[in-house]
């Protein structure tokens, strides 16, 4: 069956772009018609199973600019079946809207980058939702009742410019992930009717002005500023209310039992009630003792404010008479410079002595010494105009309190006094520092997601390569005519760096050269993506060569076998003892092992270690070393990978085979037991060799085996002993 519907997709695909011939960019054609097919070839007007023109023939639904697709809006069209995992492959769309549908499945991982809206509501999607962070450019998501579960994905740092999101009337846990601190455009936010936990405070210095969290698992205090949204609904949570408010900022002159200021939402203030133990009589002593309680702390509060409204007029009053002081001195200066006099300042004012010295027109002033009134207040007034200056969004009233009426401008600091005219500058707040963009070597090509894509005809199965651990390669042919590998990673490998350490690992790899190993081109990294961008080989892998194809199997001689060896060792012993710091591989294997025309081997993926997850020997597919299970990794495990590697050539077998027998499927198991033996040795042999091979080159590839594949780390050789060997063995064979 799964063969079948291989065959049918291919069939499918290579029909469309036979059929695309009018104005619509085949591309979106070829996408169009593989979610047409997935979504089962409903009834929808104009749309056509395979080829057509969506941008002319006014398919139902169908957006475009020019030739290209834009739009998708198939709202409540009775719609089933799934999306299908070939959406990326839309080369501009904008917006998709399947809301109100019956579409199962899960939602794919695979998105347009360009997509700005995308609406998904009411259809019966399962599994979790996608990572987000390829959406850089998304400003509307509606995933709203469907039957999605799990957690929501930590993955909105790159979405900034995120509006408006709806994932309520779901089964999602968990709590919130920090990276929503970084939706800094959100103002409306739905998860009500979930099973998220954890606490809100991720949410509070959002943008926010709708924010529904009901009938979750939500606990710990409901952070003020939420409170004060318009839009706040919150009940159905075991929100601890225990915690008190913030003292109601109310005249201290107010009846006691007066409501604190703002709107609190009614359903909080309800919320409340419902968890609050019921009242007991009012005879009991418990509401004796809740009385008092309250009392104390309308009197706490309005003691506090009244200590505020004095500070406040403190403040008021100092600073009024300093500036009546400056007036003062300003308008007896200005009054002797009319007369071209020497001023003269009142006594009462605080003086001082200049200094100047001969010859020299700079004049050195002293701060003039005032009273200890006076200098409580000047530095009440400094603290004062430092916390204004780095309010940003806010400015704050003479309590310190925040609000949002009030000019946002800095106040000036105070003058200092003395006999000469001082020109201050005005007080500059502190500007944060911006944060510096990574810095990717200068020397090294970058590449545009838009160029990469025209490149490689949108990632299309065409140009894919292959799938290996950190992501899919495609063949991609440059403006020049120089074809390329695009590795594009896979969102577990981007998760485990950030951009600056991506930046790094690229100049890590560019510095990586040798004959043997895989050269880089380039890199690509933008709107959440990253692609490193390699030399091409256009031959195949040593895994194929071994183990797929036939007519390359057959031009492996032995000869031919060392020789990749011993290039693979050349290229590990360059890795580990030439570099500085030392380069460990980690993911050594014979599918990462590129053999060019003449089957000169070229080892990629060097320099990724970073980007990989741990694992075990059991799950390195055969080629793990036995200290994995311990959690440690070191250059000597990848001399283990490459005594496997060794095997693979000498046996023809693969490093794990699940169709063997039991016993056989791990090859290092089953092998290392058998080196020593020349009888057994002479049947693990590759048959394909036909006993074309010296006897004793067998026995000595053999050893050099046996010691790297040895159990304990510290007595395998390292890499430039096993390049040595492997001379020798060539040089007597010769």
């Amino acid at each position: 069956m799964k063969v079948h519907k291989k065959w049918t997709f291919w069939l499918m695909f290579i029909m469309s772009m036979w059929f695309c011939s009018g104005d619509t960019d085949p591309r979106d054609v070829s996408a169009i018609n593989n979610l047409y097919a997935a979504l089962g070839s409903p009834p929808l007007t104009n749309w056509v199973p395979l080829g057509g023109d969506p941008c002319t023939q006014g398919w139902q639904g169908v957006l475009c600019v020019n030739t290209n697709i834009t739009g998708i809006s198939l709202a409540s069209s009775n719609l089933g079946g799934q999306l299908g995992t070939t959406l990326d492959s839309f080369t501009s769309i904008i917006s998709i809207d399947l809301g109100g549908n019956h579409i199962g499945g899960t939602i794919p991982a695979n998105l347009p980058p360009t997509m700005r809206t995308f609406l998904l509501s009411e259809n019966q999607f399962t599994g979790s939702i996608p990572d987000l962070s390829i959406l850089s450019q998304l400003t509307n998501l509606s995933l709203k009742k469907n039957n999605l579960t799990g957690q929501i994905p930590d993955s909105f740092q790159q979405l900034g410019g995120l509006i408006s999101m709806d994932l309520s009337g779901n089964n999602l846990s968990g709590p919130l992930p920090l990276s929503m601190g970084n939706l800094s455009s959100l103002t409306t936010l739905l998860l009500q009717d979930n099973q998220l936990t954890g606490v809100l405070d991720v949410l509070q210095d959002l943008p926010l002005t709708t924010l529904n969290v009901m009938n979750n698992q939500f606990s710990g205090p409901i952070p003020p500023k939420l409170l004060t949204l318009p839009g706040f609904r919150g009940t159905g949570n075991p929100f601890n209310t225990t915690v008190l408010p913030a003292p109601p900022a109310v005249s201290p002159a107010g009846p006691p039992d007066s409501s604190p200021p703002g709107d609190v939402p009614p359903e909080h203030t309800h919320k409340q009630h419902i968890d609050s133990p019921v009242a007991p009589d009012s005879s009991t002593p418990s509401k004796s003792a809740s009385n008092s309680r309250t009392r104390k702390t309308i009197l706490a509060a309005a003691l506090v404010v009244f200590i505020l409204l004095v500070i406040v007029l403190g403040l008021w009053f100092g600073i009024a008479r300093f500036c009546k002081r400056r007036q003062a001195r300003d308008q007896v200066s200005q009054s002797h410079e009319k007369k071209g006099e020497k001023p003269k300042y009142d006594d009462s004012l605080p003086q001082t002595q200049n200094q100047v010295g001969k010859g020299s027109q700079k004049t050195s002033t002293k701060i003039p010494s005032v009273s200890d009134g006076d200098q409580k207040r000047v530095a009440d007034v400094k603290q004062f105009a430092s916390v204004a200056a780095t309010k940003d969004a806010h400015s704050i009233d003479m309590t310190g309190i925040e609000v949002s009426s009030m000019s946002t401008q800095p106040v000036p600091p105070p003058r200092h006094y003395s006999n000469e005219n001082i020109t201050l500058k005005p007080f500059t707040p502190t500007v944060p520092a911006t944060i510096p963009t990574p810095s990717f070597p200068s020397y090294v090509k970058s590449f545009t997601v838009a160029s990469l894509q025209q490149y490689t005809n949108s990632f299309s199965q065409d140009n894919l390569i292959g799938d290996g651990t950190l992501g899919s390669v495609y063949r991609a042919e440059l403006p020049d005519g120089k074809v390329v590998a695009v590795k594009k990673l896979n969102n577990a490998a981007i998760r485990r760096q950030n951009e600056d350490d991506f930046a790094q690992l690229v100049a890590l790899i560019s510095n990586i050269r040798h004959e043997n190993i895989v050269k880089l081109v380039g890199y690509c990294s933008e709107y959440g993506q990253r692609l490193i961008i390699y030399e091409y080989c256009n031959n195949t892998t040593l895994y194929d060569a071994l183990h797929v194809d036939d007519e390359s199997h057959k031009k492996l001689s032995w000869s031919a076998r060392v020789k990749i060896a011993l290039g693979a060792a050349k290229a590990l012993e360059y890795l580990h003892e030439t570099c500085q710091p030392s380069v460990v591989h980690k993911n050594f294997k014979s599918v990462n092992i590129l053999l060019d025309e003449k089957f000169k081997p070229l080892i990629s993926d060097s320099g990724l270690a970073p980007l990989l997850e741990s694992y075990t020997a059991q799950s390195s597919g055969g080629y793990g070393a036995p200290e994995l299970e311990l959690g440690t990794y070191t250059l000597q495990s990848d001399v283990f990978s490459f005594g496997v590697v060794m095997l693979e050539l000498l046996t023809g077998r693969k490093s794990y085979d699940s169709a063997r027998p039991r016993g056989e499927q791990f090859l290092a198991r089953w092998a290392i037991p058998q080196l020593h033996d020349i009888d057994a040795l002479s049947k693990m042999v590759d048959p394909s060799l036909n006993g074309s091979y010296p006897s004793k080159s067998l026995s000595r590839f053999a050893d050099i085996i046996s010691l790297c594949v040895q159990a304990e780390p510290e007595f395998r050789p390292p890499m430039s002993e096993i390049v040595e060997d492997l001379l020798n063995m060539i040089q007597r064979e010769s």
